[in-house]
Formats: structure tokens, sequence, C-alpha cells
């Protein structure tokens, strides 16, 4: 689900943010349009509005655990937590926490890659939203649903800064709602 279908359709705010939003044509590869958020960080109203339609989503959810997915979950994840009274729980890449870890494989594009979460970070039972800037194809939401759930947590919902409108990622969130502000910019042509 898009905010704009959520009660905020007409809201300048998306406009404003999916306006920060930089398009990188063909990076990582060819035929990519890579969606710069760091730009979005740039702007000062743009970032507040965006961890604004959050809070005010999560507010009175009974969220106790916000999760964000390395690195551009990090990003968000943090203030909306805060702003909520809510713990924030980095899931990060092998290797990168300390101490005693749970880990969850999944698939990519070419090849797999991994999550990992402290033991002990989420009780059985806690309320959980998931942050990321972006969903594709769902596999690394999908792997920190696995991660979470593992851990006997209930997660309410999967939220994105940017959702593709097919949301051909949605169908391997298994059940999980999934919440989106603003769809994927085009290349701007001038002239």
């Amino acid at each position: 689900m898009f905010a704009a279908e959520n009660g905020l359709k007409g809201d300048p705010r998306l406009e404003g943010i999916s306006k920060a939003i930089r398009v990188i044509p063909h990076f990582p590869k060819p035929g990519i349009m890579f969606q710069d958020i760091t730009t979005l960080l740039l702007n000062h109203k743009a970032f507040q509005d965006t961890v604004d339609i959050f809070v005010d989503r999560y507010r009175d959810m009974g969220i106790s655990v916000v999760a964000g997915i390395e690195a551009r979950g990090f990003f968000f994840g943090p203030a909306i937590a805060l702003a909520i009274g809510a713990k924030f729980v980095p899931l990060r890449k092998p290797r990168k926490l300390p101490g005693e870890v749970i880990s969850e494989a999944y698939v990519l594009e070419y090849g797999t890659d991994c999550l990992e979460m402290h033991v002990g970070a989420v009780q059985p039972g806690e309320r959980a939203v998931i942050i990321d800037d972006l969903v594709a194809t769902g596999g690394t939401l999908s792997a920190a649903i696995r991660l979470l759930e593992r851990m006997k947590a209930k997660v309410v919902e999967c939220a994105c800064v940017i959702g593709l409108p097919e949301v051909k990622g949605q169908q391997r969130l298994n059940g999980t709602p999934l919440y989106s502000l603003v769809e994927p910019r085009e290349i701007e042509h001038c002239c």
C-alpha cells in the first residue's frame, strides 16, 4: 500500500519526498535506474517529512521494535523509534555485530546474502515494524521478517520510502503488509 492510497492522497509532502530523491541512470550496472536517497537526507524538510509520515502511521500501533535493515534502514529507523518510544534494532550484514547473533540467508538477483541480529534484541510477543529505503524483489524484507519471527516477535508491517507499483516483492512477504511512501522516479529529461 502506498501512502497516497492511505489518506495522504494529494499530500504535498509526498511530492517533496519524491522530488528530493535523485535518480542515477545505469548504476551500479547498465539498465538500473538507481534511486539515490542521499539527496533526500540533504533536504531537511523532505527528510523530516519522511520521518513524520512514518511516525504518524506507527505512533498508535503499539510498536515496541523498529528494525532497520543495513544500511539505508539505519537512516530512518532510529528517528522513528525515538519518536514513537520504541527501541531500534539494527539488522546487519554478516560479521558486523559483536556478541551472539542469529542469521538469516536470502537470495539476491545474482547470489545470496545474509542478515544478522543480536540474540535477545527482540523479546517474544514484541510488535515490530521493519524499515528500509526501497523494496524491489522483497528478498531482504522477507529475510528480516523471518529473523524477527524466529525470535517470536510479531512483524506488524514493513515500511519503505520507495516501493515499486507492481510490488512483486509483496508476494515474498508471506502476508506481512507493506507500506511505501512514493514510487520510483524516472530520470527527468530536460530541454
